[in-house]
């Protein structure tokens, strides 16, 4: 059976409510989440991350791509209307025109509004040969676009293009959290994986942002 979620709201309910945070009350949170299988290990964190951040008060918003089975391909239908140069497509140069003249096709620009609306982004996601899913770098292909994410006018200020997607489109970066080969340990060590993760979440909001520029850019 087909679904069309464009986004899902996780809320606790029949529960005791909480006492919560009141710095923490009232924060937005995109959960953008890269796995098949809601069974998964990473089905797992994602239950232990809308559980946790929603008693600390929080809003989370999860964009399930597969399960909203999320267009990863960028092409000419991401934009409405006519083109900027219908002799030869450059998706860079049409999105930025598009999105300057609110022209992005409908399912990018519910995306942009979500990370707009959002205090922190979370993106979950196993490791496919040393990378992300391709449906989640079609996500970041079609919704970070200029514009909306990065400015190249001011690209090279700082060296910008050398601290990676999230920092070059302005996000201030925490430390990734690696769970390595759960599908390789005791369900117990799993077990301990997912306790880690639990309790880091408790104390995300006083973590300080990475620095995101490699070592030899300052020699």
């Amino acid at each position: 059976m087909l679904r069309n979620l464009k986004s899902r709201k996780y809320r606790l309910i029949g529960r005791q409510a909480p006492q919560r945070s009141p710095a923490m009350a009232g924060k937005k949170v995109l959960i953008v989440y890269a796995h098949q299988e809601p069974k998964s290990f990473n089905g797992s964190l994602l239950k232990i991350t809308v559980e946790e951040l929603t008693k600390q008060g929080c809003s989370v918003t999860v964009s399930d791509l597969y399960a909203m089975q999320f267009e990863p391909r960028a092409t000419r239908n991401d934009i409405v209307g006519p083109l900027h140069n219908s002799k030869a497509f450059n998706y860079g140069v049409e999105t930025w025109e598009a999105y300057k003249r609110g022209g992005l096709s409908k399912d990018v620009v519910e995306e942009q509004k979500k990370v707009q609306e959002a205090d922190l982004l979370i993106f979950q996601f196993p490791l496919f040969w040393f990378s992300m899913p391709a449906i989640l770098k079609g996500w970041m292909d079609r919704v970070l676009v200029q514009g909306f994410a990065y400015d190249l006018s001011k690209a090279y200020d700082g060296g910008l293009l050398q601290h990676g997607i999230m920092h070059f489109c302005g996000v201030k970066v925490l430390e990734p959290h690696i769970s390595y080969a759960p599908e390789r340990v005791s369900e117990e060590k799993r077990k301990e994986m997912l306790t880690a993760w639990s309790q880091r979440l408790k104390t995300l909001w006083k973590e300080e942002p990475i620095d995101c520029s490699p070592a030899w850019y300052f020699k």
